[in-house]
């Protein structure tokens, strides 16, 4: 018994995984073969100022365009009356079907969990088990698949600057420092507003179109960001916190920070630390 359970969880460990890791070795081999066009000043031509400083900040005039990207976090979430929890990340987005595929691996009170954010097609699912095998939190719907496009916009303002030049994004300026954003994908669509400050700095993301999933609600929603870094030829912000905004007070459920990010991958998953 002292090897039987070990080895069954191993094996529950890697058949939870490798959903994960098919969806992304697909989508790599479906993206090894667009063109690496290079991203230029034409391409930003019809974007609001606050945002054109923002990319040119950034640095992504002059580099190829993204199609794809990886990213590593060390995070940390909590639920209500929860006690934070650490977790390693690994994400990956695909721009030409506009997947988003995150990945944790965590300890929930010292025992082993995992879980798996997808939103592919005109689906979004969370699913998050103990030893891989019990779940903890699982969510699919339409309510999933609207606040996960909030996220997904989220990830392009934040992680993959460079995609604001899609033009399925419709601007509004508000101030020097302020723009309002929507975003359409699948036929839905959400707004956010976007915050700046005098380097050009992306420094906060807004929506009211995000559920609060737990409570099925829609509430105030907000990504501060800070402490910008160089990531290859990119300028990112390398901490980010995710906030609701609940009618007794904000709260703070997760806090990200970047530690790497590759555009355009051409190798699958590698594996969580």
């Amino acid at each position: 018994m002292l090897i039987l359970i070990p080895a069954l969880l191993s094996w529950q460990s890697y058949r939870f995984e490798h959903r994960y890791r098919a969806d992304v070795q697909a989508g790599i081999e479906r993206t090894q073969a667009i063109q690496q066009d290079l991203l230029t000043e034409e391409d930003l031509e019809h974007l609001p100022a606050p945002v054109r400083r923002y990319l040119r900040y950034a640095g992504v005039v002059g580099q190829p365009k993204v199609h794809s990207f990886r990213a590593r976090f060390k995070a940390e979430m909590r639920g209500k009356g929860q006690d934070w929890m650490r977790m390693d990340c690994e994400q990956y987005n695909f721009f030409d079907t506009d997947e988003r595929l995150f990945f944790l691996s965590a300890k929930v009170k010292g025992l082993p969990a995992q879980g798996y954010h997808r939103y592919q097609g005109h689906e979004a699912s969370m699913d998050v088990r103990l030893f891989s095998l019990l779940p903890v939190a699982q969510a699919d719907g339409a309510e999933m698949f609207i606040a996960e496009t909030v996220t997904l916009f989220n990830d392009m303002c934040f992680l993959a600057p460079a995609t604001l030049i899609d033009q399925r994004i419709k601007w509004e300026t508000i101030d020097r420092q302020t723009v309002q954003a929507h975003f359409t994908n699948k036929g839905t669509t959400i707004g956010a507003r976007l915050f700046f400050n005098d380097y050009g700095q992306l420094v906060n993301f807004e929506s009211f179109d995000r559920y609060d999933i737990n409570a099925m609600q829609q509430y105030r929603f907000t990504t501060p960001l800070s402490n910008y870094k160089r990531f290859g030829n990119h300028r990112l912000a390398s901490y980010g916190e995710a906030t609701w905004h609940y009618p007794d007070g904000p709260f703070v459920y997760g806090k990200f920070t970047l530690k790497k990010v590759d555009y355009n991958p051409k190798h699958g998953v590698l594996g969580l630390p």
